[in-house]
Order: C-alpha cells, then structure tokens, then sequence
C-alpha cells in the first residue's frame, strides 16, 4: 500500500486518453504541468491541439474532457506465497504492483473528468483494481466516516483556480509531490514500480500550490493531512516542497521533501533527488532517497532509512523496447518497510560457526529487473516484466520451507488499453 508501514507509519505518473474528438481533447496551455508523480497531465497518443476562437482573440471556453485507462496482467511469483496475495509476505507488502501470484486479475483500472479552462481546472477520477487495494490499505480509521473502504475509489478529486499569471492553488486529493514514478503502469518506464518509490507517497490530500518561475523552472508546495493519507490518524499535518529544472526538452532535474508528524508526533523528514534524460533512442532515469524519524518514547536516537534507483530504457525498434533496473533499499528500524517475518537463525559475522537469532529481521536488499514493451498502436500496450530481490537476511517466503528466505522473484505480463 505503499506498503505499509503507512499501517507502521507510512509508492507503480497518471494520464488518460480522451473519448471527445480532437477539438474536444484541446488543452489549453494555462494550466501548468504538475511537477511530481503528473500521470494525469500527459496523453499517450497526442500533444495539444489548439484552435482560434475569433480574429486573435483567445478562446476561453472550458474543454471538459473524459478518459479510461484499464491493465490487466498475470503474475507468478516463484516463492509462491502461502496465498495468493503475494504483496504480503508473512504480513509484510514489498511491492504493490503486481498483488496477486499466478491469478489473471485487474491491476488498474480508472476512469476520469477533466476540466480546463484559463482560470480554473480540476479532475476526477475514479479507480478499481489489485494495485489499489494494496496501495490504500494503509488508509487509517479513525472515527466511523472516512477511511480506506471510500478513500481507495479516489485516484484524484481536486479542483484549483489560478491566483496568478503563473501561480495556481489546488485543494482536494491528488497525486504526492515526492518521487520519479508515479501509480500508473502506462506512464512509467517499467511496469511495476521500484521498492523507493512503494515506500513513499503515491498520493496526498489537501491544498498546493503550482507556480511556474520561468520556461524551465517548476515550484511546488504542499500542505497535507500527513504521509499518504486522506483520513487523519493525528492531529499534526505535513508540508512538503518540489523543484522541477528542466534545461531543455529531454532532461528534468528534481528535489522534492515532506516533513510530518507520524506515529503519534514523531517528526518524519524525507528528501529525495531525481533526474530523467532521454538522448535519441535511450532514456535513462535515477532516484535517490533518505527519510529519518525520531525513535519510539524511550528510545535514543532517530531511525533512517535510504533508497536508490536507477533505470535504463532502449527503443530498440519503432513498437519495441527494453528497459533494465537496478535498486536497493534499506530499512534497519522497520519504520517504513515492516518485514512481518518470524524470528530466524542466521550465522554470526566473525565466522566462527555459531548462530544467533535476529527477531523480525529487517529489509536491507537489493533488486534488478528487465522487461520488453511492445506498443503496436497508441492506445494499446503490452509489458513483461522479470523481476528479483535478494535480502541480507530471510524475509521472502518459501513454499518449499517453512521458513523464509533471502531472495525471491517474479515474472508478469500485462495487456494496457487507454481509452
């Protein structure tokens, strides 16, 4: 669920194609991009469309648009889980997308109102599928009105005015301000989504503000009700901010930050730096982050956790490509990643032969993945994807053994459709 420690405390950027004819799908160019996690800023198959309304005057009529997006897939995962649920093991979720071993099911699938206009827009878009209910099952329940029953539905309800030449403030739920790949398969550069960005806000509720600096420069600010989540779980809220710096059309530089209170009025800090660059036919991303958290009552100290990523894509023929990552993640104090697992015996360091026993070992692992897109027309879109993770202690489940395991992967093939 964003796995969670969103349970503990606290991931696989959200478009979708229009139903109306081309004039219909027109935006206009006073909205500005969404800097972070901008999955519903940008359609697979066109750019703008720009009309004349009359003799040089400027068309101020707002274009409401409607989309769909669905993605089915089938996953195997080869520790094949005690169930089916293969985001959890032993209690824990390690990734969101795909949730279910060897089982055809619906990963996502939304379906979306856009409104545009010069000095007003918003979105709504409503979601179902097993990325979902994985994501949002970190949704307190605090009090008998809100929570992750309703709250799951909601992919983005936001409406936002602009104040400004370049400055335009939004309230309701949206997309997080924080990471390089956002919720939806279609619009990442692998299918499912890295173990950084699963362990970090896919979405936020509250208000920010856009504010385009110049051409090149995109500033965002977010005051939110805390660490992905649209129920309260405390009485704090949380604040984070955005830079996007793009030099030229085929590279972005970002650094984005959140700062909350969580379990109880512990102060969370999460900073985060990425960078995107395509040249010709490959295109190359990379992410890095750290989050820290003051320790439980009692104990000294603050915990830290820490995230890396990068990723490789090739356009190897004009519907064909190939994309490669590699990642690590790492969080000794269970404060974002919680493992779930059992007391295990593992080797002492110093080699001497005896074992000792590591309660509730924690994730310090790596991960690599390679994947073929094929994309015969805009519109549809068939990934695969292998994947592997390998841990320094066993957190994995075994269905040969009752005890888990240091490494783990799975494989899984998806069929997109944007309406």
């Amino acid at each position: 669920m964003r796995p969670t420690s969103r349970t503990t405390a606290a991931a696989l950027c959200l478009p979708a194609a229009c139903l109306f004819a081309p004039a219909a799908r027109a935006q206009q160019p006073t909205s500005p991009p969404t800097p972070a996690r901008a999955d519903s800023s940008t359609k697979p198959d066109s750019g703008p469309v720009h009309t004349v309304a009359a003799a040089g005057a400027p068309d101020t009529t707002p274009k409401i648009t409607f989309g769909a997006f669905v993605d089915g897939y089938y996953a195997y995962d080869f520790g094949r889980p005690p169930t089916i649920d293969r985001s959890f093991a032993g209690g824990a979720v390690f990734t969101t997308q795909p949730a279910r071993h060897n089982e055809f099911n619906v990963n996502l699938a939304y379906a979306e109102a856009k409104l545009d206009a010069p000095k007003y827009h918003g979105r709504l878009a409503l979601q179902f599928g097993t990325s979902v209910q994985s994501n949002y099952l970190g949704e307190p329940r605090v009090g008998q009105i809100s929570g992750p029953s309703v709250q799951q539905y909601l992919q983005e309800a936001f409406a936002g005015y602009k104040l400004g030449k370049n400055l335009w403030i939004d309230g309701g739920i949206f997309f997080s301000n924080v990471g390089m790949e956002g919720f939806i398969s279609r619009d990442q550069l692998t299918y499912s989504r890295a173990l950084v960005s699963d362990y970090s806000p896919y979405y936020s509720a509250g208000v920010r503000a856009i504010y385009t600096v110049s051409s090149k420069l995109t500033a965002r600010l977010d005051v939110v009700n805390g660490w992905q989540n649209i129920s309260e779980n405390n009485s704090g809220k949380g604040a984070g901010v955005r830079l996007d710096y793009a030099p030229n059309a085929n590279a972005t530089l970002s650094y984005y930050n959140l700062f909350t209170d969580e379990a109880g009025t512990r102060l969370r800090t999460f900073n985060g730096v990425g960078a995107k660059v395509t040249s010709g036919k490959l295109t190359l991303e990379g992410q890095a982050d750290v989050g820290t958290q003051a320790r439980p009552v009692g104990a000294s100290g603050t915990s830290s956790w820490y995230g890396l990523l990068g990723i490789a894509r090739v356009q190897v023929a004009p519907a064909v490509a190939v994309v490669g990552r590699v990642e690590r993640y790492a969080d000794g104090d269970q404060v974002i990643l919680s493992t779930g697992t059992r007391n295990v015996q593992v080797p002492t360091t110093d080699g001497a032969g005896a074992t000792v026993a590591v309660a509730n070992p924690a994730f310090r692992g790596d991960g690599a993945s390679i994947g073929v897109d094929v994309q015969p027309v805009s519109r549809v879109l068939f990934r695969t994807e292998l994947r592997g993770f390998r841990n320094r202690d066993a957190v994995f489940p075994d269905h040969t053994n009752p005890d888990p395991r240091k490494a783990d992967g799975f494989a899984v093939a998806s069929l997109a459709l944007t309406f």
